[in-house]
């Protein structure tokens, strides 16, 4: 956890001081199968959808691929890309924190993707990392 540093006045917390970086992506036209393997290794419970061109895509979960996952014997496949999985909008940096909080309660998220003014990733936003910047005591 980076230490918080102080504010100056007048300026007010932003994304940017409660994201996380975030290692893991998959492709968009990786199978629901591939994913789900994907997650599992990689011991986590969302990785962003990453498009042709790079940019951030999405977001996939586990419970959100359990119903494209193919059946025993199934030789059907489906892309990450053709799943239900979280599409935009997306967090930017210099959003105010308390707004990127209330949005991602109102939504019911627990996890938001940080992207560029491009649309690359820069970091993964958490419900819980967000609430505890906004509760830490100014240093």
């Amino acid at each position: 956890m980076t230490p918080r540093t102080p504010q100056p006045a007048g300026h007010s917390l932003t994304v940017a001081d409660a994201m996380d970086p975030f290692d893991y992506q998959i492709a968009d036209d990786s199978t629901a199968e591939q994913a789900d393997d994907a997650l599992r290794g990689a011991h986590v419970d969302y990785m962003p959808v990453r498009g042709h061109d790079g940019r951030c895509e999405g977001l996939v979960t586990r419970a959100g691929l359990h119903p494209f996952l193919p059946l025993p014997g199934s030789t059907e496949r489906i892309a990450v890309g053709a799943t239900a999985h979280q599409q935009g909008p997306f967090a930017w940096p210099t959003l105010d924190l308390l707004l990127a909080a209330r949005v991602m309660r109102i939504r019911r998220w627990v996890v938001w993707p940080v992207i560029d003014d491009d649309g690359y990733l820069l970091g993964i936003l958490t419900a819980t990392r967000a609430a505890g910047v906004i509760a830490a005591p100014p240093a």
